[in-house]
């Protein structure tokens, strides 16, 4: 059974320093099988803040590496993209990221922005490998739950500046893996 979003939300509000619980609380709600939470463009640059599993990771990575796909999307309009059978509309919007996440088995893709004020800065990505859709209610509960992680994003960031960057890195960071090359 599903936990109920005023649950979720909670959660949310109570975890703001915990971003591998960020994903948790949209699987809880909504039918899909995997989360990512992202920062995407210039404010924040680039990075996987935290990811459901592998598969989520992978969506994310190959969106900033080929600069398209429903977190570009969500994050240039500040509206959610609510994709449900991405084989028949994702072609003509994301033509490569819809051919991986298609061979990966993908059948579902939603993004919803990451946003405080006028600052556009990301995204939380959800897929399912089965169709799926959320409903009017569903998506909108979703971009509500979108805002509170956008508000602990943001002052994540915020804190960190001056703080030894090691710290502060997530295990998806794409950071590490500039260096590690």
């Amino acid at each position: 059974m599903r936990e109920s979003f005023d649950d979720a939300m909670d959660a949310l509000a109570h975890e703001p320093d915990e971003p591998e619980r960020y994903c948790e609380a949209f699987l809880t709600v909504f039918p899909v099988e995997g989360a990512a939470v992202s920062t995407i463009g210039q404010v924040l640059g680039s990075e996987t803040i935290a990811a459901s599993d592998p598969m989520a990771a992978r969506l994310d990575e190959l969106q900033f590496d080929l600069g398209e796909g429903p977190c570009w999307d969500a994050m240039r309009s500040a509206y959610a993209v609510l994709v449900p059978t991405i084989r028949s509309t994702g072609p003509a919007r994301w033509p490569a990221f819809t051919e991986s996440v298609v061979r990966d088995g993908v059948s579902s893709v939603f993004a919803f922005p990451l946003t405080v004020g006028p600052l556009r800065f990301g995204a939380v990505d959800l897929y399912s490998a089965e169709p799926v859709s959320l409903s009017d209610e569903q998506a909108e509960q979703a971009g509500a739950m979108a805002e509170v992680v956008s508000r602990h994003v943001l002052s994540r960031a915020l804190t960190s500046i001056g703080v030894d960057e090691e710290e502060t890195v997530s295990a998806y960071s794409r950071r590490l893996v500039d260096q590690a090359s």
